[in-house]
């Protein structure tokens, strides 16, 4: 068990330990490697090192490139053998309000200012058509803090030559353009020096001495906030909250106190504090995060705390709900094992401070924040950790908890079944299996970057090589969606093959777990197959790479009728199907629309 320090972030620890804390975490072995360039308008090294620490706390190793000082727009405008030799997978841009170039003078007209704001937008807007052609990378940016002083005080916010409106205009600026760019990600250093506060976020001394935009106790903060984006965009955020109930969505003890005696809703300040926890929770829950209960509890005690007439949680909010006297740490593997995700998916919230630490001790591959026993401090809590973190917000989040109470039907009819085939057939399954469509490349990425399990070569992209592959004649692309009389399992399965010497190379093929058991795979491989066969291919390769989580798909290629033809001493094979004009389909279940 790390360590390391989620939240409360203490910076002095962090900064003082930060050699030793990069040791202890180096020592596990289950790392994606990433190679991100850092391109800085002021000094990042001390920055650098701590978004190290955040990143392999959470399984990535970073491999850094760091530009010389205040260089960043010549590294990336001119040629530059050195980055181009690097190749990163990622780029972050460090400037904040030091690097802007000039600010409005008080006696530049409106158009003065209209063409000052459009020269300082245009510097970005061509680092980052820069990046999408040379690079072909996902780019990280930071908006801008608000200015250190104000000179027209309050008038600063509003008047034409204010700074304070300058810096929000560049900073509306920059997310409507993340909004449109596909690889543009910002990092929001203006809420987040309002949040520390804007006076302790910058030392003077500190920048005129050492030249860092921000103060020495504000660097963990900023690192981990960036590396919350960067573990967004590669599938690391946690995707699963696991609550306790007593003194943690209600307060009170419900077994003792009864449902009249717990503290919800808005009679008590205490009552209006839990409402506000089980909101935020609640709110979560609508843009994706599976909720989940484990507790001490009996079962129907703990049901009943949901039928309180003021509690905003309800029973169906649950994708997984375990009330008994167990130990928590068992209750949660079985929470993994309902919902088909990893361990490291999930995020513990308990007041009681002995069983976090069992829990971290029994089950280390669960995040476990130290949310304390006061339930003003949860939500900051947990909304500063980052573990939560998204890049972007499809259909399929919101649509996610309605997935998994789907699932739970499945699982009980399931049980009415002594057959499983029968029980497949009576799902009534129907596929929609077509080749990548615009509108699904958000969801495919997405996709493409969580899924470990169900995953043959954990190849990850960006949306920008979604895009591509998907406009590549040489590239087969197949997405496959799942309904049943249950209800829709969304975009659920992804297959990205190419043409190489007349063979059709299986880079990728994936699906989400909760899909499993139900003969998806088996039709994404009929569809694959009748691809191939339109374009005169007689050979499918297939790859399988081991990592710690995808054992699961080891046995896949041989099952769908693949030959292995080698293996390395890492477990890496590669597998040869060849086809037939007799070729017999494996879907047996489900009904399958292909493309028009």
């Amino acid at each position: 068990m790390s360590r390391f320090p989620s939240y409360p972030i203490d910076a002095d620890l962090i900064l003082r330990e930060l050699k030793s804390f990069r040791r202890e975490l180096l020592n596990r072995e289950d790392f994606i490697e990433k190679r991100i360039a850092l391109l800085s308008g002021s000094t990042i090294s001390a920055i650098k090192n701590v978004i190290e620490l955040f990143l392999l706390r959470d399984g990535i190793q970073p491999i850094f490139h760091e530009s010389e000082y205040n260089r960043y727009y010549e590294d990336l405008m001119f040629p530059n053998p050195e980055l181009e030799r690097f190749s990163p997978d990622l780029i972050y841009i460090f400037t904040s309000n030091v690097n802007i170039l000039r600010y409005p003078g008080i006696h530049d007209s409106a158009e003065d200012v209209d063409a000052l704001l459009a020269s300082e937008t245009g510097r970005y807007q061509a680092m980052w058509d820069r990046i999408s052609s040379q690079y072909h990378c996902p780019v990280i940016q930071n908006n801008f803090e608000m200015p250190h002083y104000r000179l027209l005080g309050n008038l600063d916010a509003y008047e034409l030559h204010g700074r304070c409106r300058y810096v929000a205009e560049l900073n509306r600026f920059f997310a409507e353009q993340a909004r449109v760019r596909q690889n543009l990600f910002l990092v929001d250093l203006h809420y987040l020096s309002s949040w520390f506060g804007l006076e302790r976020w910058y030392d003077k001394t500190y920048w005129y001495m050492y030249k860092y935009a921000m103060s020495y106790e504000a660097i963990p903060h900023l690192a981990n906030s960036v590396a919350s984006v960067i573990k967004a965009i590669y599938g690391k955020s946690k995707k699963c909250l696991v609550l306790d109930l007593d003194n943690t969505l209600w307060g009170g003890v419900i077994g003792d106190d009864g449902l009249s005696g717990i503290q919800i809703g808005k009679e008590t300040p205490e009552a209006e504090a839990y409402t506000e926890f089980q909101t935020y929770v609640r709110s979560l829950k609508d843009i994706g995060v599976l909720l989940a209960v484990c507790s001490k509890n009996e079962t129907a005690n703990a049901k009943e705390g949901f039928a309180h007439p003021d509690s905003i949680l309800k029973l169906g909010d649950f994708a997984s709900f375990k009330a008994n006297w167990e130990p928590k740490s068992e209750n949660i593997k079985r929470i993994a094992e309902d919902l088909s995700i990893g361990r490291d998916s999930l995020v513990f919230a308990d007041d009681n401070p002995a069983e976090r630490d069992i829990v971290r001790a029994q089950t280390p591959d669960v995040a476990v924040p130290e949310i304390g026993q006061n339930v003003t401090d949860y939500i900051h809590i947990l909304d500063q950790t980052g573990y939560f973190e998204s890049v972007s917000l499809s259909a399929e989040d919101v649509q996610r908890s309605a997935f998994y109470a789907g699932n739970a039907l499945r699982k009980e009819v399931e049980g009415a079944f002594t057959n499983y085939e029968e029980f497949l057939a009576s799902l009534q399954m129907r596929a929609e299996i077509r080749s990548f469509a615009p509108i699904y490349h958000d969801r495919i990425t997405q996709l493409i970057n969580k899924s470990n399990q169900f995953n043959v070569t954990t190849r990850r992209y960006t949306e920008a090589e979604v895009s591509s592959l998907a406009a590549d004649p040489s590239v087969i692309t197949l997405y496959g969606r799942l309904v049943d009389k249950f209800g829709d399992n969304g975009l659920v399965s992804i297959m990205i093959a190419k043409v190489q010497d007349g063979d059709l190379h299986l880079d990728l093929w994936l699906m989400s777990c909760r899909v499993l058991k139900r003969g998806m795979e088996l039709a994404m491989f009929d569809a694959l197959v009748g691809e191939a066969s339109k374009r005169g291919i007689h050979t499918i390769v297939g790859y399988y790479y081991p990592t710690a989580k995808n054992a699961m798909v080891k046995g896949l290629f041989a099952r769908v009728g693949f030959e292995k033809t080698s293996e390395d001493d890492k477990g890496n094979t590669t597998w040869r199907y060849c086809l037939s004009d007799s070729y017999t389909a494996q879907n047996l279940h489900i009904e399958v629309a292909h493309e028009r």
